[in-house]
């Protein structure tokens, strides 16, 4: 079977569709490149389904070099039959190559092992058949007998898909706290997780992952059952066919083997297969997070003032030009006259158009300070709060080192925080995604998936928005499609060495920009007041000739209007036709929308200031499977449970709402004590 042939109808797709797809990734195309400009080769697949296309496939190649393994395995122990063989080729599942390699597979002696050593394989063979016949035999042989028995039934196929149907109904997960950890004050954390019992497959994803952490840190022990009685049931209907001696044998040995080989190794496979599940919808939502927050509205090239705040140590103060370049900084303390005055002649001598100030601590402080002290001034700039999250995993990093060698780590935070106003995007690429603090239990899932997850969809979103080649650092041109971090720093060495670049085409000159690479960078990178306008669309240069042609046809008409059919040619279908046509209608739109000022209500600073009732504005911090946290402005988010965020049920809080979206709440309970706020969007 070929892998398009598998994995079409398991996406829903048309098995050339997963064909052509395939053949363009074999071809080392990237997955941005393959939803935007191959439309016409793949029937206009989005970037999921691309993705999802190249995860069954490298599944598939993971799968082929496992059968190859065991293949050689068996091969090496004289075992290898045809049919065997025939039966290894033609396995599509991991889970039963696994099966169909078990009693192959090099292990440590075993009980059975000792009893064939002991020549009890006929004996055990024999009761197997359960002939009527009396068996004359020791306890110990008998014995001897069962140990083989029960582990050739746990390595049987049917036997193993039987214990696996029933814990797919009816495992259960339980957790029992360990007693001489219950009381430290870390497993309070945890007291929710001591005495669970809950079915396996209704689970929350969140809350398993807290039951695994739990259970890392030695704080509780965990349990994934299934009805014994059912289970042994089961096995008696395939394997015990009369109530002869040998069949009562047989139940003896079929007991056994559940509980000691069945039963372990099956617990196992669900607790790793739920713990994969719950990894995949928390990397979803983590991803799902990122991407929102990558695609936060930018200000623009404005001149930015920026503020750290702080109490003891004061407010580190940058200034930044409209390219988000260094050019002053102070610090300023709250409450001092002489950092009203510091604040004021910054903002003049610099004409700031806004002040960026950082979401932490004596953030709601920093913002009252600057509105009454630019309160008088002539012209006041906007004042906007930032998030922060990861400034300081910047402001350590090599990469802010290297930005700026000659200033300490408060300025370079600063920096940070002012640089996403102008545009967040070029300035989270920097940050390592999982210091951004917008996804859960980032450490407890699979670090390799969540990995390749968030630079698939840093990726994804760079390549959406484009870049401007001429201003673009190596970090932010490192995701475009294509190229990596070495052509990345190529293309800014030629450009500090040659100047700007003039055109797409000069590309081409970069050290090892090929033409494979610029086929599939080219289309992303945007070069505003080059030689040729569309360098500053997202038509690729591929297609210019009839972008053109379309321009010069319907030169005075409005575009909307064009007929595109007339365009269509055996290489260019409607797909691409309607990009070209949005390109030329908008081009270099950003797809963005523009920053908006936001500001917390003035009546509440902290959660003592709160009431139950209240209506109040908000800004949406993090997404949950459970919910959306809000910073009220008192230094507690809030939470709305996804109970409370729409009248109609829902699977998914990202439906109702997004990251850093601003939002009115209703205040519906508050814990003083405990720091919790409970929020609702219900009837707003």
């Amino acid at each position: 079977m070929k892998y398009s042939e598998h994995i079409a109808p398991i996406l829903g797709l048309r098995t050339a569709q997963v064909d052509a797809t395939i053949t363009l990734l074999d071809d080392k195309a990237t997955i941005p490149f393959i939803a935007r400009y191959r439309k016409e080769k793949t029937g206009s697949l989005d970037e999921v389904q691309i993705a999802s296309i190249a995860e069954h496939y490298a599944k598939l190649l993971e799968l082929e070099a496992r059968k190859e393994t065991i293949l050689n395995t068996i091969e090496e122990q004289g075992k290898l039959t045809p049919e065997l063989r025939q039966q290894i080729e033609d396995c599509w599942s991991a889970t039963d190559l696994e099966d169909i390699y078990l009693p192959y597979k090099p292990h440590k002696k075993t009980r059975a092992d000792i009893a064939r050593e002991k020549g009890l394989q006929p004996l055990a063979e024999r009761i197997r058949k359960q002939f009527p016949e009396p068996i004359r035999a020791t306890e110990e042989e008998l014995q001897g007998a069962r140990d083989i028995i029960a582990e050739e039934i746990s390595q049987d196929v049917k036997a193993r898909n039987a214990i696996r149907r029933e814990f797919s109904y009816s495992a259960v997960l339980t957790t029992k706290v360990v007693k001489e950890k219950a009381e430290t004050s870390e497993a309070q954390n945890y007291k929710d997780y001591f005495a669970v019992s809950e079915p396996l497959r209704r689970i929350a994803s969140h809350r398993l992952l807290a039951i695994r952490r739990a259970e890392n840190e030695g704080f509780i022990r965990v349990d994934i059952s299934a009805d014994v009685d059912k289970c042994l049931e089961k096995l008696d209907r395939l394997y015990v066919r009369n109530s002869t001696f040998s069949a009562k044998q047989m139940e003896l040995a079929l007991e056994d083997s559940y509980k000691r080989l069945l039963k372990p190794s099956i617990e196992n496979e669900f607790a790793a297969l739920s713990k994969e599940q719950a990894d995949t919808e928390a990397i979803r939502v983590f991803a799902t997070n990122l991407r929102q927050l990558l695609l936060e509205s930018p200000l623009g090239q404005k001149r930015v003032l920026a503020l750290d705040p702080g109490f003891r140590t004061g407010c580190k103060m940058v200034t930044l030009s409209a390219q988000g370049d260094l050019l002053y900084h102070d610090v300023i303390y709250l409450h001092n006259l002489e950092s009203q005055k510091v604040l004021a002649d910054a903002v003049r001598k610099y004409d700031i158009q806004a002040v960026a100030i950082g979401n932490g601590t004596a953030s709601r402080e920093c913002e009252e300070f600057v509105r009454r002290t630019l309160a008088n001034l002539d012209k006041q700039p906007d004042i906007f709060v930032v998030s922060e999250n990861g400034a300081s995993v910047y402001s350590a990093s090599k990469i802010a080192r290297d930005e700026f060698p000659n200033e300490d780590v408060t300025v370079r935070g600063a920096v940070s925080i002012g640089r996403r106003l102008i545009d967040p995007l070029a300035e989270l690429v920097k940050i390592d995604p999982k210091s951004i603090g917008v996804g859960q239990y980032q450490y407890d899932v699979d670090q390799t998936r969540l990995k390749e997850a968030l630079n698939q969809t840093i990726e994804s979103v760079v390549n959406y928005v484009g870049v401007d080649v001429n201003t673009a650092s190596p970090y932010l041109l490192t995701y475009i499609s294509g190229l990596g971090p070495t052509i990345a720093q190529n293309i800014v060495n030629y450009r500090s060495e040659n100047g700007p670049f003039p055109n797409r085409k000069s590309l081409l000159n970069v050290p090892k920009l090929g033409a494979k690479t610029f086929e599939q960078c080219a289309g992303f990178l945007r070069i505003a007041g080059g030689t040729n306008p569309l360098d500053n669309t997202a038509v690729h240069p591929e297609r210019y000739a009839i972008a053109e042609r379309i321009l010069k046809e319907n030169v005075g008409t409005d575009l909307s209007s064009v007929d595109l059919k007339k365009y269509v040619t055996d290489e260019v279908g409607l797909p691409t036709l309607t990009d070209i046509l949005h390109e030329l209608q908008k081009p270099s739109r950003d797809p963005r929308t523009q920053a908006e000022v936001f500001h917390f209500d003035d009546s509440v600073h902290t959660i003592e200031d709160l009431q139950v009732g209240m209506v109040l504005p908000g800004i949406v911090t993090n997404i949950s499977n459970f919910g959306a946290f809000v910073d009220l402005g008192v230094h507690k988010d809030g939470l709305i449970h996804i109970s409370q965020m729409a009248d109609r049920r829902i699977n998914n809080p990202g439906e109702v709402v997004s990251l850093h979206e601003h939002v009115r709440v209703r205040v519906i309970d508050i814990d003083i004590a405990r720091g919790r706020i409970n929020l609702s969007l219900k009837n707003i």
